[in-house]
């Protein structure tokens, strides 16, 4: 009888030791020898050949090794060992290494028997990864025996990757686009759920009836909602997609046995019922208990975890109450962000156009407002529609001039702000980014995008004018942009450029390609800049790949001799969900959104945990005479920035609020072009008043944001408890030192060339052994293995595609234990051997 041999055995055949690869079949053996590469893979049938456990004899004085290598053969050992780490039975198998404060909530999880948890840490802090452990925790001791993580389809796939490769957790997309596949291949009456043990499924799809009844009968025992504020509404004037999540949620968490996660930056936003809202599905008695009494807080601190940047930088030292630092950990965010605001004023031919623009709409709306309440609303959005695009570019311009009004399909008024407010304006709750950055419609008339153009000849004629101003000779803001990144570009950053539709994205991109190459000046060498689009036309995957092409094509020029830049044009589909920090660090804000909250997501896809730089760099730019960007500068941009800078954390304005100053800036323009300066004074005293009221509304968000931050401060775990579990980790599986130690002594003996870094080192691993280097090959490219191109190697655990961090559970650093290991138990493997029983 054959015996059978799981994949990871080691066995013995041929006169040497193989390790036993998944592919296998009972009757074959696909195996690799030890210290062996890909192409040493051999197929064995044991039918035919004589195959048995291996077994190694106690070493021998011909093969002994010294004290060194005694010591990298631990370190082997501790590095490569999956089946346990101390405190935390899934820790050791997870392929990331969190933070000490990110086992925050992960022990106040394991101290509840269901969990019940709200994880609302500033964003770039690692939400992702903290709910991400307790998933694997409770899963891996059986205390939940499925998983579905409930987000929007733009972070569906980022969702799914962050969990199959940093934790082991295989979990299968449930979206709009998927879900006719999966259920092809369901048993008669079987539910999905019940098919796919782990998922990850779009909110908004789920919340439909037929879906959500389905999902709720057959959900897991374990759920995560990502942006879970989008999940709640703080009162009756809440969107209606959010009254169907809302209701989702109620039912999920109905049942008192299921773990619930809820993870947001913003839990109230301005807003304390739709915060209240939020802490009654995990708990309802936080629904309405006082939360000024020390009952109530204690009652909140089992469920609620909260902290800014500033309270995690340095944390486990003596200022966390420690007796010492030796345990004490620093976490490199960006100090600050660095602010330029760069104004640029109409060309004569733009300036025109924009003032025969507002004319236009100034009549239109006049017009409409004598015809019905309905006719009113749909002139209403397409005027905002029109100066959006105008300010934005011409490209932009043209298309909504020639494109039919989403309003204009609607049958009541109340239709018509339903249609035209999430194509206008930059909700900071919007049900989801997909979609929003297409130009938006200002045409009332035209059937179609086709007939628009036959309609009205006024609109015909501005959208001609509007095609004509293409270029920077004419379109000043472009010209202003180029000068910017020219500048940012010398100083040695690599910018992404924020712009609000997808047509002036790409022609932004178009201009710009070619433009910014860097000539050589002194000791300053000169560089080739990589220009590219990423916007709402790509599917989130193909989004993530045209970032990575972009890195490539970089790193390509770079390897050449000559210097490198990116320069990355996106509109808002980047602005949530993807994380740029690795690519990228300095955001310029081409066109303004009418929100801040969309501006702080925006910069913060650059401003997180794994920026190399200190400060990013933020340019801001606006027109000075087009009437719009100045106020909204003022009013809305700058005040959020300040109020960020008090607090340390930023602050949202509630939208009603902000739309309310944009409505009353555009009332101002289109009186100014109807009735002159000396009547729109009274549509500034509005304006003023507006912008008056946002300022008191906003001091009052403030003072209580600074109230619950110091009032609802994480105290439920104190840093002593978690040095006692970080101790007990770094006992089980060692610390950053021993690794770093390990790597470099393993490739210095493996023939590496390394040279030092100012954040680790980097190493040419082209002549190592080949086993080494087609193990390295799927952690860091291929190419980057046999070239010779120095591969970085950082202190950081956030690294990028084709670095490695020197922590034990990066796949480069594994993959290195893995071969020494092998080779230090095979004495008949050619070449080095660092490592000695």
């Amino acid at each position: 009888m054959t015996t059978t041999y799981a994949p990871g055995t080691l066995v013995a055949a041929r006169g040497r030791e193989w390790v036993v690869l998944p592919e296998s079949e009972p009757d074959m053996l696909v195996l690799r020898p030890l210290g062996g590469g890909d192409d040493d893979v051999a197929a064995l049938f044991p039918a035919f050949e004589k195959v048995e456990p291996a077994s190694f004899a106690p070493p021998t004085p011909a093969d002994l090794g010294d004290a060194r290598a005694a010591g990298l053969l631990r370190s082997a050992l501790r590095i490569g060992f999956r089946s346990g780490a101390g405190p935390f039975r899934s820790l050791a198998g997870i392929a990331v290494q969190p933070r000490a404060y990110q086992l925050v909530p992960l022990l106040m999880a394991l101290r509840q028997s269901t969990v019940r948890l709200l994880i609302s840490d500033d964003v770039g802090i690692g939400k992702t990864v903290e709910a991400a452990l307790i998933a694997a925790e409770l899963l891996e001791q059986g205390d939940a025996s499925g998983l579905a993580v409930l987000c929007s389809p733009a972070l569906a796939e980022q969702w799914q990757d962050e969990l199959r490769t940093k934790f082991g957790i295989d979990a299968e997309l449930v979206l709009a686009s998927t879900v006719s596949r999966l259920e092809r291949d369901l048993d008669l009456g079987q539910s999905l759920f019940d098919r796919h043990k782990h998922v990850i499924v779009s909110t908004d799809f789920i919340k439909s009836t037929r879906h959500r009844d389905d999902f709720v009968r057959h959900c897991p025992d374990l759920v995560i909602v990502d942006e879970a504020h989008t999940c709640v509404a703080a009162d009756d004037t809440g969107s209606r997609q959010n009254q169907l999540r809302y209701e989702l949620l109620q039912r999920v968490a109905a049942d008192p046995e299921r773990h619930l996660i809820l993870v947001t930056a913003t839990p109230h936003s301005g807003k304390e019922s739709a915060f209240r809202t939020l802490l009654g599905l995990l708990n309802p008695a936080l629904a309405d208990a006082d939360l000024d009494t020390d009952a109530g807080r204690r009652l909140l601190a089992r469920h609620f975890v909260q902290r800014k940047r500033a309270d995690v930088r340095t944390y486990l030292g003596t200022e966390d109450g420690l007796a010492d630092d030796t345990l004490t950990e620093r976490t490199a965010f960006p100090a600050d962000r660095l602010f330029k605001d760069e104004t640029y004023t109409l060309s004569p031919q733009y300036r025109a156009l924009l003032e025969d623009a507002l004319a236009y709409a100034g009549e239109r709306v006049e017009r409409a407002g004598e015809q019905g309440r309905r006719e009113a609303r749909i002139a209403w959005w397409s005027a905002i529609a029109l100066l959006r695009s105008l300010v934005s570019s011409p490209r932009a311009a043209a298309k909504t001039l020639t494109t039919r009004s989403a309003a204009a399909a609607a049958k009541t008024d109340r239709e018509a702000d339903e249609l035209g407010a999430p194509v206008i304006r930059d909700s900071a709750d919007a049900d989801t980014l997909e979609g929003l950055d297409a130009a938006p419609g200002a045409d009332t008339e035209g059937e179609t995008e086709q007939t628009a153009a036959k309609g009205d000849p006024r609109l015909r004629e501005l959208a001609e004018r509007a095609a004509a101003l293409e270029g920077p000779e004419r379109d000043t803001k472009l010209k202003v942009l180029v000068t910017q990144l020219k500048d940012l570009l010398a100083e040695g950053y690599n910018p992404i450029v924020f712009c609000r539709y997808i047509d002036t994205a790409e022609y932004v991109a178009e201009h710009l390609d070619g433009k910014l190459n860097g000539r050589a000046r002194g000791d300053r060498p000169g560089w080739k800049t990589v220009v590219r689009s990423v916007t709402g036309t790509l599917s989130p995957q193909q989004r993530v790949q045209r970032i990575e092409e972009l890195a490539e094509e970089a790193a390509k020029e770079a390897g050449t001799g000559t210097g490198a830049r990116r320069v990355l044009v996106a509109t808002d589909c980047l602005s949530e969900g993807v994380n740029l920090q690795h690519y990228f660090d300095a955001v310029v804000h081409y066109d303004l959104a009418w929100n801040p909250t969309r501006h702080d997501q925006r910069e913060g896809r650059v401003d997180r945990y794994g920026q190399k730089r200190d400060r990013v760099k933020v340019v801001t730019i606006y027109g000075s005479d087009n009437g719009i960007d100045g106020k909204v500068l003022e009013v809305l941009i700058k005040k959020h920035r300040q109020i960020r800078k008090d607090l340390g954390i930023s602050v949202s304005v509630p939208d009603e609020t902000s739309a309310g100053v944009t409505d009353a800036i555009v009332e101002w323009l289109l009186l100014r072009s109807r009735r002159g300066e000396q009547e729109a004074l009274f549509g500034a005293e509005e304006l003023d008043a507006k912008a008056a009221e946002v300022e008191a509304e906003w001091q009052s968000a403030a003072e209580r944001e600074k109230t619950s931050r110091t009032r609802f401060a994480q105290r439920a775990i104190h840093p002593e408890e978690v040095a006692r579990e970080v101790a007990a980790i770094r006992d089980a599986l060692g610390g950053a030192g021993e690794v770093r130690a390990f790597v470099e002594e393993s490739l210095r003996a493996l023939g590496g060339l390394l040279r030092p870094a100012d954040d680790g080192f980097t190493a040419d691993v082209s002549a190592t052994p080949a086993g080494l280097r087609d193990a390295l090959a799927q952690p860091l490219g291929a190419e980057a293995v046999e070239s010779g191109r120095p591969v970085p190697f950082r202190d950081t655990a956030a690294v990028a595609r084709g670095e490695a961090a020197l922590v034990r559970t990066d796949p480069a650093v594994s993959a290195l234990a893995s071969y020494v290991l092998d080779t230090a138990l095979d004495a008949a493997a050619t070449g080095p051997r660092p490592a000695r029983r």
